[in-house]
This record gives C-alpha cells, sequence and structure tokens, in this order.
C-alpha cells in the first residue's frame, strides 16, 4: 500500500526532491489521505512533520529555491513554502515521538503517516485511519483534539462534504457537545471551511448535519423560503445546469441560505460576497419567502428589471429556486447574451445621448438612460432611431433643470 501510495504521489513532479528535507521528514495529512483514497490534485498540498528547526528550515529552502516562506505558528515552530505553485508545510514534531505527533491529530483519517527514510517508504497508522478510509468513516481521535482547536469541528463536516463520508455516532456527539467552542476559532479559519464545505460534492448531507447540530448558530439564518439548495429535489434543477453554471450556482445558493448577511459580515467574508449573497436573498425573499411574494413574472416592469441588473451574472442561483416547469425556460433566455431583459443594456451610452440631445451629465442624464433600459428591455425600442425619438418624447415631459452655472444637470 506504501509503495502505491508512494506511485501515485509522484514525487519526481515536487518543486523539492526528497533529500532536500530535513532528515527524518514524514508525510502526513491531506496528501497521504487523498492519495490512498485516488483523489489526489494535480498539485497536492505537502505537509511534513520534521523533528526540529522547521521554520529556520523552510527558510532556508525557500532561499535556496527562489520560494516564499510564510511563518504559520512561530511559537510551534511551523511554517510554509510557497514554491513553483506548490505548497509545502513544515512543522516540528508535536510531542516525544512520532506517534504523539499522529495521536494529536483531529481525525484518524488524518493521523496516518508516511516514513520516507531509508529505501522503501512505510505507512504509520496508530490510530487505525486506514480502516476508516476502506469503511468510509470519519473519526475523531480523541475528544481533546477538537477542543484544543475547535476549527476542527467545523472541519470534520467539511470532511464529510469532500470525501462524501460519514461521520461515527461517537464523533457526532463530540462535535454537538462541544459546537459552543467553535465561536473560539478566528472569524477567517471558519469562512474558508464554509467556503470549501458549500462548494464540496457532498455538500447538502453535509449542510444538512451541520444545521441539525445548530453548528454554525452564531452566524446562521433561518431559511424563510420554500426552497432549500441542499434538499434532494435541487439534483433535478441541478441537471439543467453545464458543470460551470453550478460550479458557480450551487456554492453561493447554499452560502446564502446558510448564513446571515450578519454572520457574514462577521466571518470576514469579501465585500464581494457579500453582496452577492444580499441581492440573492433580496430576490429569494421577494418572490419565494413569506407571504406576502409575487411570482417573477407578476412583477412590475421595474422591478424585473431590477431583479436581472442585480442577478445577470448570478441569475442560475436563482433559477434553482423557481418552479421545474420555468426553470428551461428562464436558463434558455439567460443564456442569449442578446436577451434584452434577461442582459439589460441602454440602447444609447451617456455620450450619445448628450451629443445628440444635448443632455449634461446629472441627474435627468441618469433618468432618461433608466427609461431607455426599460424600454428596451421590453421590446419596445429596437434600434438606434427608436431610441433618439424615445428619448426625445421623454425629454419633452421632463423639463431639464438647470445647474446653478447655467449648464444642464
Amino acid at each position: 500500500m506504501a509503495a502505491q501510495l508512494w506511485r501515485s504521489l509522484q514525487p519526481e513532479r515536487w518543486p523539492l526532491s526528497i533529500d532536500q528535507l530535513p532528515a527524518g521528514a514524514v508525510l502526513v495529512g491531506g496528501a497521504v489521505r487523498d492519495g490512498l483514497l485516488g483523489r489526489l490534485p494535480e498539485t497536492p498540498d505537502l505537509d511534513f512533520i520534521v523533528p526540529g528547526q522547521a521554520l529556520a528550515s523552510a527558510r532556508r529552502l525557500a532561499r535556496k529555491h527562489e520560494g516564499a516562506c510564510v511563518v504559520l505558528d512561530a511559537e510551534r515552530d511551523m511554517a510554509r513554502i510557497a514554491l513553483k505553485g506548490w505548497t509545502i508545510d513544515l512543522a516540528k514534531q508535536d510531542g516525544a515521538t512520532l506517534n504523539e505527533d499522529l495521536h494529536r491529530r483531529d481525525f484518524r483519517l488524518n493521523a496516518i503517516g508516511l516514513k520516507l527514510d531509508g529505501t522503501t517508504p512505510r505507512l504509520l497508522d496508530p490510530t487505525g485511519g486506514l480502516m476508516d478510509l476502506r469503511e468510509g468513516r470519519i473519526a475523531a481521535v480523541r475528544e481533546k483534539n477538537l477542543q484544543d482547536d475547535p476549527l476542527r469541528l467545523l472541519r470534520g463536516v467539511r470532511l464529510m462534504a469532500e470525501l462524501g463520508m460519514s461521520i461515527d455516532a461517537m464523533t457526532l456527539e463530540m462535535i454537538q457537545r462541544n459546537r459552543e467552542l467553535l465561536r473560539r476559532a478566528a472569524p477567517e479559519r471558519i469562512q474558508a471551511e464554509v467556503l470549501r464545505l458549500v462548494a464540496a460534492p457532498a455538500a447538502a448531507r453535509a449542510i444538512q448535519t451541520t444545521r441539525e447540530m445548530d453548528l454554525l448558530q452564531p452566524w446562521s439564518t433561518q431559511n424563510n423560503t420554500a426552497f432549500s439548495p441542499w434538499s434532494p429535489a435541487i439534483n433535478e434543477a441541478c441537471a439543467l445546469l453545464t458543470t460551470d453554471e453550478r460550479a458557480q450556482a450551487l456554492p453561493l445558493a447554499r452560502l446564502t441560505a446558510l448564513l446571515s448577511d450578519t454572520g457574514l459580515k462577521q466571518l470576514r467574508c469579501s465585500r464581494q460576497q457579500m453582496h452577492r449573497c444580499a441581492r440573492l436573498r433580496h430576490w429569494w425573499m421577494q418572490t419565494l419567502g413569506d407571504e406576502p411574494c409575487i411570482h417573477p413574472d407578476q412583477l412590475a416592469e421595474q422591478d424585473r428589471l431590477a431583479l436581472h441588473q442585480d442577478l445577470e451574472n448570478d441569475l442560475p442561483a436563482f433559477i434553482l429556486a423557481l418552479p421545474e416547469s420555468e426553470q428551461t425556460h428562464w436558463l434558455k433566455r439567460w443564456r442569449n447574451p442578446q436577451d434584452p431583459l434577461f442582459h439589460p443594456r441602454p440602447p444609447l451610452d451617456g455620450n450619445s445621448l448628450q451629443q445628440n440631445l444635448k443632455v449634461h451629465p446629472g441627474p435627468t442624464l441618469g433618468a432618461l438612460i433608466r427609461h431607455l433600459t426599460l424600454e428596451r428591455a421590453y421590446g419596445r425600442l429596437t434600434n438606434r432611431e427608436q431610441a433618439l425619438q424615445a428619448a426625445r418624447s421623454w425629454l419633452s415631459h421632463h423639463p431639464v433643470s438647470t445647474a446653478p452655472n447655467g449648464s444642464c444637470d
């Protein structure tokens, strides 16, 4: 098994050769786990335990190979080397022996080591991680390890989502029992786990588990629409989407339904992420939320246009929530970049209006552009001449105010 793992790791592709690593280095963590599962990415993250001087070794290797060294934890002697698109972590052995280190890890399937010294690589499995891999099980090494780093509580559910495995009953009890400790983890670390969770292949079941345990309760929202982006029914809607559309729509829909706007802010999500979720949440609530709500097709023209302006790039996430009978029609229109409603654009830009109609920049010009965009979106304008005529007519009913310097606003 060790020899097969070694072949799948393809060490000849690594940016560092084995003999350049500190003596006694042991490969641990995700690369070992994923290699044994046959799911290694093109450039797996390489995590090594070393007997000592991890930070000094990382700095020396980074300088020698013109990479970057990042200090992860100076007190615990942990550092990262970024080199040629790879990340290589070095950490000082935690404990008097390698077995002690492996017994201090989060889950048994992450506590498998691959010894690289000698002529033949050897697997070390003091906690039973190999059996867990065979049986598709995620089990904590011990409860204290989860308490020592509460982020591990959430990581267990994230691994469930990524690996498609089940968390054993005893570990679920540990997570439930200690869920309040998650508040102690750094917000940025929680955010990183959540973003990986919502994008994972088996996210639906894992998110349901998260909600049943109230693991993200301080940051979550009650889903007050009839739509749950992790329900089994969502699979039918997802089948209509391309791979790229699905990769864009599902994580956004899950994140919006999982975390509140306040929770997104508390977890230090990016401004763009918060805006995307807020817009999607707003239109879900307008059209799918508790009463009163209104079907998108029954929205006033201005509101329907606003929906498509707000969600133009993220409309597949909204379409997931529509009745099945309407999803295909909406997708067809959204996939047509020339559709004037689903991809709203003004028929004339501000410069053209200023040059042809002598309208100066200001509120009047903005209102005119919005009017023309609406007219084009609903098919009432199809060419430039019609747009100019409509603009003249609109201006005749909306006198242009004069600014203090005598120019139009």
